[in-house]
């Protein structure tokens, strides 16, 4: 495994973040003295879908926008 300066990776940090994406990962050292290790991760960050995740499981009532309408106008004194 590879060991570069900081001042180094400071300066090709996009060369070495594409190296280590495609499985060479490397050490950041200062003044020679290892400080981080750079591995690729294996996790894959997921976007979960969201709209119509309940479809089928709930059903609106056609009144939903009248719902209360009673009730509320009685807390509110309309």
């Amino acid at each position: 495994m590879k060991i570069i300066d900081i001042q180094k990776a400071q300066a090709q940090l996009s060369k070495l973040v594409d190296q280590a994406v495609n499985g060479e990962s490397f050490i950041i050292a200062k003044a020679g003295q290892p400080l981080v290790k750079v591995i690729k991760l294996d996790a894959t960050v997921a976007n979960p879908k969201r709209i119509g995740f309940m479809s089928g499981q709930i059903k609106v009532p056609d009144d939903f926008d009248t719902m209360g309408k009673t009730k509320v106008a009685r807390l509110f004194s309309l």
